[in-house]
C-alpha cells in the first residue's frame, strides 16, 4: 500500500479516482413539460452531465482509451487524436490528462467558444477545420494526418471503434434496466456517432426483445443540434446499422431550441441542445403511446447540460 493510501485509510478517507466517477448517472423525472400525459405514460432522462466531464461521452472515450492501452495501441511517446464536436474531445483531454496522454483533436472551428476553452484549459492541441465542412471536415483532416505520420498516433476513430458502443453496452444499458426495474419500453436517443444508441439499445434488447428502440436525429442537412448528425447527408458511423432502429424521429433546431429553454424555466434542468432535441423525440414518442392509450416507460438520454452553449443567441431571443 502506497503512503497516500495508507494515510487514507488511517485517517477514514475513502477516496475515489476521477474514472470510477464516470457512470451511475441518475434518471430525472418532470413535472410540467409532462402534466398533460396520463399516469401510465411516464418519461425519464438519464443526466449525463454529471459524469466528470460533464457529457455522456465520458463513457466511451474511458471505452476507448483503456482498450486501446490494453491492447498496446496507446503508449508512452504516442498522441491520442480524434475528430470531435467538442463533448467526446473534454472527455479525451479530461482523461488523457489524468492518465498521461498527449491529446490532439480536430474540431470545426465553430464549436462553441465555451467547448473550446475547456478543451485549451485541459491541454488539448487543437486543429479547427472549416466551420462549412462540419464534423465530417474534422474527420476528413484527422484522417489525412494519421495517413501522414501514423507512426506518431493513436487514431481513436469514435466512430469506427466498437469500444464506443460497448461502453454503453457494459453500463448505460444496464443501469436503464436497473432503475426502471425493468419496465422500461422504449429507449430514444439522438444520433452522432451512433455509439450510445447502438449499446444501450442492444443492452436493452438482450434484456427483453420488445423493447422499443427509436432513434432520432436533425429534420435536415443544415442545423445547429451540435453532436447530432443528418444521417442522409452525412458521413455515417461504421459502428451505425441503419436498420436497427424501428423508427426514427425527426427534430428541428427550432423545436431543440424551444425545449432548451423550456427544460430551463420549467423545470429548472439547464441542458444543452441535443438534450433538448431529444426530449422533443421522447415527447412525440410519449404523445402517441396516450393518443394509443398504451402503458409506455420513455427513457431518453440528456447528452449534456448548458454551461457549453450559453453563448447561444437563442437563450436571449423570444
Amino acid at each position: 500500500m502506497s503512503a497516500i493510501r495508507q494515510l487514507d485509510y488511517t485517517l477514514g478517507i475513502h477516496s475515489q479516482s476521477l474514472e470510477s466517477q464516470i457512470g451511475n448517472t441518475p434518471l430525472l423525472s418532470f413535472q410540467r413539460i409532462t402534466a398533460d400525459l396520463p399516469p401510465y405514460v411516464r418519461v425519464y432522462d438519464k443526466a449525463e452531465w454529471m459524469n466528470p466531464g460533464g457529457s455522456v461521452k465520458d463513457r466511451a472515450a474511458y471505452s476507448i482509451i483503456t482498450t486501446a492501452e490494453r491492447d498496446g495501441h496507446l503508449r508512452a511517446g504516442k498522441i491520442l487524436t480524434d475528430a470531435t464536436s467538442g463533448n467526446t474531445g473534454i472527455a479525451y483531454a479530461m482523461i488523457g490528462a489524468a492518465r498521461g496522454h498527449r491529446v490532439r483533436l480536430f474540431l470545426p472551428e465553430n464549436a462553441s467558444p465555451e467547448r473550446i476553452a475547456i478543451l485549451r484549459a485541459y491541454g488539448a492541441e487543437l486543429i479547427l477545420t472549416p466551420a462549412e465542412d462540419g464534423t465530417d471536415g474534422a474527420i476528413y483532416a484527422v484522417r489525412d494526418e494519421v495517413a501522414a505520420h501514423p507512426e506518431r498516433y493513436f487514431y481513436a476513430d469514435q466512430y469506427s471503434n466498437p469500444a464506443n458502443w460497448q461502453a454503453h453496452y457494459k453500463t448505460t444499458g444496464v443501469e436503464i434496466w436497473h432503475q426502471t426495474h425493468g419496465q422500461v419500453t422504449h429507449f430514444v436517443a439522438g444520433l452522432g456517432t451512433s455509439g450510445t444508441f447502438m449499446g444501450t439499445g442492444r443492452r436493452l434488447r438482450d434484456y427483453h426483445p420488445r423493447v422499443h428502440l427509436i432513434s432520432s436525429q436533425p429534420d435536415a442537412a443544415i442545423h445547429r443540434i451540435e453532436g447530432w448528425k443528418h444521417m442522409e447527408s452525412a458521413l455515417n458511423p461504421a459502428i451505425y446499422d441503419p436498420h436497427f432502429a424501428e423508427r426514427n424521429v425527426p427534430v428541428s433546431t427550432e423545436a431543440a431550441y424551444a425545449m432548451a429553454k423550456r427544460l430551463a424555466r420549467e423545470e429548472g434542468y439547464l441542458v444543452g441542445v441535443s438534450a433538448a432535441a431529444a426530449m422533443v423525440a421522447a415527447m412525440t414518442v410519449a404523445e402517441e403511446a396516450a393518443a394509443r392509450h398504451e402503458h409506455a416507460v420513455i427513457v431518453t438520454l440528456f447528452p449534456d447540460s448548458a454551461y457549453k452553449y450559453l453563448s447561444e443567441r437563442f437563450w436571449t431571443e423570444d
